[in-house]
């Protein structure tokens, strides 16, 4: 069911409310895709058992795959159900009509990420479209994420080593950082600090001093992309230092494929997968929960 656009402004008003509160109390919401309902009922259990608020996310594959609306849909009956304090995150919309389809259908988080759409977009073409739905999102108020800059790897289990020489050419700058928001005036934005898309052979290594200087040189909220396989004692620190989103993918995804792949193996003659759904879930939810303890978010969800 279509929310009318005084649902969605409401609903964009907590939102902006769940970040200064993560702001002024030093906790950051986990951002967790899904790519099903199991996915989405671990998410779920897990923001009622930490008490913790959070952002269900997807990207283009998954909107494509589950449908725009439908995930809205989805996310507010279980919202209800659980009784939870949950948002969407749009996550890397390519495009500034995608970013639009997702402002409309009541996301309250738009990421709009023309840098990995079209890696060869300039940086004018780049600040220029993610404007336009700095713009548009004030139909609902909806918060706007962005970066001038493309984010390496992708959400899935690499074998390759991590080539931070190459990681670094990619780092956001103090100044570069400052002049996007400016540009912008996007709510978010996405530091590139060592984080990377993936799950790695090598622990991730993060540059918190270089989030230091970037915290200080803007007063927007800071996001870090590419959360799994990161240590848990960063996320300690990038929280305190003041980031209040973290994106986390590919750690859930291996959990939730390494542990279906085993309770199949336990049950070859049950064909009604349905049943066999449980681990699977219980699985991502311990995922789920363990990244929000580590954002300091446990029992911070709305009064």
């Amino acid at each position: 069911m279509s929310l009318t656009l005084r649902q969605m402004r409401e609903n964009c008003q907590q939102a902006r409310e769940a970040m200064q509160r993560a702001r002024e109390q030093s906790f950051a919401l986990g951002a967790f895709n899904i790519d099903n309902q199991e996915t989405l009922i671990a998410i779920a259990r897990a923001a009622k058992a930490k008490n913790a608020p959070l952002m269900v996310e997807v990207s283009q594959g998954e909107v494509d795959a589950l449908g725009l609306d439908n995930v809205r849909d989805m996310v507010d009956n279980y919202k209800q159900e659980y009784g939870v304090e949950m948002y969407i995150n749009l996550d890397h919309s390519p495009t500034v009509a995608a970013a639009i389809a997702g402002i409309e259908a009541g996301y309250e988080f738009i990421h709009i990420d023309i840098s990995q759409a079209r890696k060869d977009a300039t940086l004018d073409e780049i600040i220029a479209e993610t404007r336009q739905i700095v713009d548009y999102a004030r139909l609902t108020g909806a918060m706007v994420e962005s970066e001038p800059h493309y984010f390496g790897g992708s959400s899935n289990l690499h074998t390759e080593k991590i080539d931070y020489n190459e990681i670094k050419k990619t780092f956001s700058t103090v100044e570069g950082t400052r002049s996007f928001v400016e540009a912008t005036g996007v709510d978010t934005f996405a530091a590139a600090i060592g984080n990377l898309h993936g799950k790695y052979p090598v622990p991730k290594k993060l540059d918190i001093d270089l989030l230091r200087e970037i915290r200080s040189a803007i007063n927007c909220n800071i996001s870090l992309h590419g959360g799994s396989g990161t240590p848990g004692h960063y996320f300690v620190e990038a929280v305190k230092v003041g980031v209040t989103k973290v994106n986390i993918n590919s750690d859930m995804r291996v959990a939730y494929r390494k542990t279906l792949e085993q309770v199949l193996e336990q049950n070859k003659s049950e064909y009604a997968v349905v049943k066999l759904m449980d681990e699977v879930i219980e699985a991502v939810q311990g995922v789920v929960e363990s990244k929000i303890d580590m954002f300091n978010a446990t029992d911070k969800a709305r009064p």
